[in-house]
């Protein structure tokens, strides 16, 4: 009895590890985060939860990718990935460009540039899918937290289950705290919508392009 309770003590201990460590990597804002910004301003809050999901698609891909010994494939992909990830720094711009440059970028006629959902998810899902550190981030994170002599596949979908739920929560709170922002601005502030949701874009962008895409940890 004793012997099982220190058990399920040292798991509790791992996993508020992790979720510790998982926290304080969030904290910084990315490419993803100014994204569900820009498109809860310009779409709202709900419709932005379709990017949500799919940079939480692209997420749950990569775990897998790394979970099943992909890693040192991707890690001589240098040129692919580089790619990757320069397309989508020229999409996520073509994107803030439009909105910024657009002359019905005011909040009056925000509406009318509302994207279907499906792009909304695509967007969500290229972002994150363009990160070309993500499957080898998460093929060196896992390891520190899992333990060998326990089944692997339990401890593979606690891990991922926590991570996503905490990209999910720390997703939905860029958005609310947009949408809520956006509704308090005086009308004469309001028309700038636009371009600010498209300069969060460029900003998205810019982080993208900042990530070091030499695969080795």
């Amino acid at each position: 009895m004793n012997s099982d309770v220190k058990v399920m003590a040292m798991g509790t201990e791992i996993w508020l590890l992790y979720a510790s460590t998982v926290f304080i990597l969030m904290s910084t804002p990315g490419p993803s985060q100014l994204l569900m910004l820009s498109n809860s301003i310009s779409n709202g809050f709900h419709r932005s939860l379709f990017t949500a999901a799919g940079d939480l698609s692209a997420n749950f891909l990569q775990m897998i990718v790394a979970s099943i010994g992909l890693v040192s494939i991707i890690q001589q992909s240098g040129n692919f990935f580089t790619v990757v990830k320069w397309a989508g720094v020229a999409y996520l711009s073509y994107l803030g460009l439009r909105l910024i440059f657009s002359k019905k970028a005011s909040n009056a006629n925000l509406a009318s540039q509302v994207r279907s959902s499906r792009s909304l998810y695509w967007q969500g899902f290229v972002t994150s899918a363009a990160n070309p550190k993500a499957v080898i981030f998460f093929a060196a994170l896992f390891p520190q937290f899992i333990n060998p002599s326990e089944p692997l596949l339990h401890q593979f979908a606690i891990l991922s289950a926590t991570y996503l739920i905490m990209d999910a929560v720390f997703l939905f709170s860029y958005g609310k705290s947009a949408e809520w922002v956006s509704t308090k601005l005086k009308s004469s502030a309001r028309q700038h919508l636009g371009k600010v949701s498209g300069s969060f874009l460029i900003g998205a962008a810019v982080l993208l392009g900042l990530k070091n895409v030499d695969t080795n940890l």
